[in-house]
């Protein structure tokens, strides 16, 4: 049976694209996988067919030799050079199909190898700062290009050549029996080019240590656990890969009087017992300033008043959240003789009073009266 073509296989012009002939590919092979189509001898053949046109026309020498001579220059049956187009197996359609995801194959897998790493800054702020925001200056030391070689890791005047191994793949095959294993080029670890003459400097690596300073602008609104990206900020990749990220990880002081979270602030409030019996004005600190905060009379501990609007402008939430304060009513200590006796005098007056002058205390009483007499039998 004569084989159809391979551009029309794969749907494709004679003037392809190595990326259009992998998209082709890829449908296909998703289309009639064995996996997907159990017991369709059609469909494995169409896959098996899509599996060889693709490996064919994507083999810079095994297409030219294509072109030119039809299926008899790729065909060892026929007389053709190479190994010949191989049977399909999951292995390779896993590795064809989804290469780019792990660093296929040729340069974008080179690229990949000798992207630069991504670093982590760790950056301590105040709360005030994480609240207001501000630009900062940190040194970071990092890997940058080598300026000599300008990065590409070969010395001045000469330059990187493809590597004899894997022909620029970055990735060599083995077959054993039925089945065919890729593994990273041992001679150019799978960048798929060599350097014959190193650059002195970096010593062919294409990058060299500095500490590089840069100007980061925190937001007002951080908070802790928040990371800014800063593309391109991280080490330099080698022989003239990309750079990295940097990321500044934002971690936040505890603050003295202030709780945060979300955009909402807490704080405790001590108030003396006279201000919580009689009432009264009280200058309560916020981040903004300080405000008036009415206090009524007979406030009691744990009393929680709100002010709008005093919170903080989150960088996540829309609008600016609130300032809790808690009453928490101080015991006074290092009492004077005088002041124990008129504190005496007073806690003598309302115990002759009425119960309502302490409604809680006499209530919680009569309760664990009431708790005792139903214990007994």
């Amino acid at each position: 049976m004569a084989k159809r073509d391979y551009y029309e296989v794969l749907g494709v012009a004679r003037n392809a694209s190595e990326a259009e002939l992998k998209k082709a590919y890829r449908k296909l092979a998703m289309k009639h996988h064995p996996d997907r189509n159990p017991d369709d001898k059609k469909s494995e053949e169409q896959f098996k067919e899509a599996k060889e046109a693709y490996e064919v026309l994507t083999d810079a020498q095994k297409r030219a030799a294509y072109d030119q001579f039809g299926h008899a220059g790729v065909d060892p049956g026929l007389g053709g050079g190479g190994g010949g187009a191989r049977s399909g197996n999951f292995g390779d359609i896993f590795e064809d199909v989804f290469g780019d995801i792990f660093g296929g194959r040729g340069a974008g897998r080179g690229s990949r190898v000798n992207r630069g790493s991504d670093l982590r800054y760790d950056l301590e702020l105040s709360l005030e700062e994480a609240v207001q925001g501000k630009t900062i200056q940190i040194d970071i030391p990092t890997h940058v290009p080598c300026k000599p070689c300008d990065g590409s890791g070969a010395r001045k005047g000469s330059s990187d050549t493809t590597c004899s191994t894997c022909g620029g793949h970055g990735q060599v095959r083995m077959q054993q029996g039925f089945f065919s294993i890729q593994q990273t080029c041992p001679k150019c670890h799978g960048k798929g080019r060599v350097i014959t003459d190193p650059c002195p400097e970096c010593r062919g690596q294409g990058v060299v240590k500095q500490t590089k300073k840069l100007s980061v602008k925190i937001p007002a609104g951080v908070d802790e656990g928040d990371r800014i990206r800063l593309a391109g900020e991280g080490e330099a990749g080698l022989q003239g890969g990309i750079a990295g990220d940097l990321y500044v990880q934002i971690s936040v002081r505890a603050h003295p009087l202030f709780k945060r979270e979300a955009n909402h602030l807490y704080c405790e409030l001590p108030i003396s017992f006279a201000s919580a019996a009689l009432g009264g004005e009280i200058d309560v600190p916020t981040l903004h300033g300080r405000v008036k905060l009415k206090i009524p009379a007979e406030t009691q501990t744990d009393k929680l008043f709100r002010l709008k609007g005093k919170g903080v402008r989150s960088v996540h939430e829309q609008g600016v959240g609130d300032l809790f304060c808690k009453v928490v009513i101080e015991t006074p200590i290092n009492l004077t003789a005088r002041q124990k006796e008129l504190f005496a005098e007073l806690e003598k007056s309302l115990q002759e009073g009425p119960a309502k002058h302490s409604p809680r205390s006499r209530s919680w009483f009569d309760g664990v009266k009431k708790f005792f007499e139903d214990m007994k039998f």
